[in-house]
């Protein structure tokens, strides 16, 4: 039996509210869990129509117990929580209304804050939102499980993360707490359970997110000159990595490898529209074959994207 029941946690965000209408529109019974429970409404804040289909509810992802009844008739869940700039309410409003002024401040408050490293883990923090969020929802969902029998088995638990791409603009804590949040669930889920960790690059949307359209145009562009180049050809990006794969043999501790090796990954993988992203998430969520890491290439081939140049990725990848 395939998920009939999904719980989105953060249904009436950006990537949330287009799980939830993909989801629809696939035959799913939707229910979204927010801090306000307020439907989804557009940048000019109409509802449209799909909304009325989906059962908004108001709850912590902290405190699942604010939920717990629509945790345990789930099938599948999908948080999609996680702030790109710390304390990002500014930097939301600035995106959704084109601001591009009020971006630019919010970007750069967050890298030159120089926030004491001992309030990690306050309000808004990387910490907070990114993944201890996720393990709270995630420990609660596997809880719910003990001792019944799902039409889903194992039951899907899927988690927006993300591609390492923006630092050193974003500072370094946002991509570590999405990849401490992906082995947190790993290390939580049991044999009936399976975790898929969705990592998309930069997430557009002309019409609701139109700053995002300019870059994405670029990024794209950039993908594309680099996957034509043949290999052995020094390229921009071919660059950053040997260079950054020298300085990261100096610190073995550094998983994620230096910030040289995120610019080289922005000029090289594309970006992705939001809706792509929600087709990826609802096909992961139908297969339970799909597990582990799903990134921009495995999300293009999962829904029927592919281009002649694109990497070739199996099904399935496990999670590392």
């Amino acid at each position: 039996m395939s998920v009939q029941k999904i719980l989105v946690v953060g249904g009436n965000g950006f990537i949330g509210s287009a799980v939830c209408r993909i989801a629809l529109a696939k035959g799913l019974q939707v229910t979204s869990v927010s801090s306000s429970g307020r439907p989804y409404t557009t940048p000019k804040g109409h509802s449209p129509a799909w909304t009325s289909r989906v059962t908004w509810l108001q709850g912590s992802a902290h405190d699942p117990s604010t939920f717990e009844n629509a945790l345990a008739d789930a099938d599948g869940v999908v948080h999609t929580l996680g702030t790109l700039i710390e304390d990002g309410g500014v930097y939301k409003q600035a995106i959704k209304e084109g601001n591009v002024p009020r971006v630019l401040g919010a970007v750069c408050d967050s890298v030159l804050s120089g926030k004491n490293p001992l309030m990690k883990g306050g309000e808004g923090s990387y910490e907070r939102i990114n993944r201890d969020s996720a393990l709270s929802v995630c420990q609660a969902f596997v809880s719910s499980g003990q001792g019944k029998t799902f039409a889903s088995s194992p039951r899907p638990f899927v988690y927006i993360s993300a591609e390492d791409v923006f630092r050193p603009v974003i500072p370094a804590r946002y991509i570590e707490t999405k990849r401490e949040a992906e082995k947190g669930i790993e290390a939580i889920l049991n044999e009936q359970y399976r975790g898929v960790y969705v990592r998309p690059s930069l997430v557009y949307h002309s019409h609701y997110r139109p700053l995002t359209t300019p870059a994405a145009a670029l990024i794209d562009l950039s993908s594309t000159i680099h996957s034509k180049i043949p290999p052995g050809i020094p390229t921009p990006s071919r660059i950053l990595r040997t260079l950054g794969s020298s300085f990261s043999a100096s610190n073995v501790k550094d998983e994620l490898g230096s910030p040289l090796e995120s610019m080289a990954n922005c000029m090289t993988i594309p970006p992705i529209h939001v809706d792509h992203v929600a087709e990826a998430v609802c096909a992961a969520l139908a297969n339970q074959d799909i597990r582990g890491v799903l990134g921009v290439w495995r999300m293009r081939d999962l829904i029927g994207w592919r281009n002649a140049d694109q990497p070739v990725q199996t099904v399935g990848v496990n999670h590392n």
